[in-house]
C-alpha cells in the first residue's frame, strides 16, 4: 500500500501566496493566497482568504473565498464567505455562511 502524501500547516504558520500539492493539506494557519489540492481540509483556527479547487473539502474555519470541488462538507465552526461550486455538499448546524451554491454537472 503506498503512503499518502499530506503536508500540514500548523497554527503558527502564517502564508501569503497560493499553495499547490498534489495530494492532501491540512491547514490550522493563515492563509492569504489560493490552495489546490486533491484534498483540503481546515481546522478551527485556520483563516483563508483565497480560492479552493479540491476534489474533496472539509472546511472548519473562516474562509472568504470561493470553492469549487466535488464534495464539500461544512462542519459546524466553518465560517465561510463566497461561491461553493459543488456535486455533493454537506452542511453541520451552527455553521455560519454567506454563500452563493451552484451543482457541477
Amino acid at each position: 500500500m503506498a503512503n499518502r502524501s499530506e503536508s500540514v500547516l500548523t497554527s503558527n504558520i502564517k502564508i501569503k501566496g497560493n499553495i499547490t500539492e498534489k495530494e492532501s493539506v491540512v491547514i490550522d494557519g493563515e492563509v492569504n493566497g489560493n490552495i489546490n489540492a486533491e484534498y483540503v481540509e481546515t481546522f478551527d483556527n485556520s483563516t483563508i482568504e483565497g480560492n479552493i479547487t479540491s476534489k474533496n473539502v472539509l472546511i472548519g474555519g473562516k474562509l472568504k473565498g470561493d470553492i469549487d470541488s466535488d464534495k464539500v462538507h461544512l462542519k459546524k465552526t466553518a465560517d465561510v464567505e463566497g461561491k461553493i461550486k459543488q456535486k455533493t455538499l454537506s452542511i453541520e448546524e451552527g455553521s455560519i455562511l454567506k454563500i452563493k451554491t451552484e451543482i457541477k454537472k
